[in-house]
Parts: C-alpha cells; sequence; structure tokens
C-alpha cells in the first residue's frame, strides 16, 4: 500500500456544539500521512472563529507523535484567544499514550460530549 491509499483513511467530521463551541470526530490513524488533513480541518474551525474545541477520538484507532503534535499545536492556536481543546476517547491504548506522555494533564479527556462540554464552556 503506498502512501496515498493510507492518507485517505481518515475522516475528520464536524459539527457546531454551540457559537464558540465546535465538534471535530475523528476516524481512522493519525499518523505522518494523515496528521495534515486532521490539522487542516482543526486550523479552519479556529479560523472560524471556534476557540473551543471538543475532538472525538472514539473512532481512532491509532495516534502517532505527528498526531499527538496536531493536538498539542492545536491547544497552542486557542489558547491564544482564551480557548481549550477537549478530547473525547473511550480507546484504552489510546488513553494510555496520553497518560505515557503527560498530556493527560494539559487535555481534558472525557468519555463522551456531554462530559466534555459540561467542562469546556
Amino acid at each position: 500500500m503506498d502512501s496515498k491509499d493510507v492518507s485517505m483513511d481518515i475522516k475528520v467530521n464536524v459539527k457546531d456544539l454551540s457559537n464558540t463551541v465546535a465538534l471535530a470526530e475523528v476516524q481512522g490513524e493519525i499518523d505522518v500521512y494523515t496528521s495534515p488533513k486532521v490539522k487542516e480541518a482543526l486550523t479552519a474551525l479556529i479560523e472560524k472563529g471556534k476557540y473551543n474545541l471538543v475532538i472525538g477520538l472514539e473512532e481512532v484507532r491509532y495516534i502517532d507523535s505527528t498526531g499527538l503534535g496536531v493536538l498539542i499545536g492545536t491547544l497552542k492556536k486557542v489558547r491564544e484567544h482564551n480557548g481549550t481543546v477537549a478530547i473525547i476517547c473511550n480507546n484504552p491504548q489510546i488513553k494510555k499514550i496520553f497518560n505515557i506522555t503527560g498530556l493527560v494533564k494539559i487535555f481534558g479527556i472525557y468519555k463522551n460530549a456531554d462530559e466534555a462540554l459540561k467542562n469546556i464552556a
């Protein structure tokens, strides 16, 4: 499989949850090939004035350091506008990556969108 096939293995579905909060549901694997697409979608939200983001990783099977870098970069951008990023994650392997890297301390990690929304606004 060449990198063109791999790069298509990501979907980002975006919807507004309120005037200031947007949800980006990611499906697939976030790696060196797919990270640019995820970054593009999140950057587009920030450019539209959505500074509080809920990023759904429920359907993400894998995330590497490039993907984590996209999430950290997104957090830095929204913080410039007093925003925040909440992550929805139920996958034990992905949660473990957030724990090992210490990112669990800088991102709110929640079980579902309702829980994330309560803590983001």
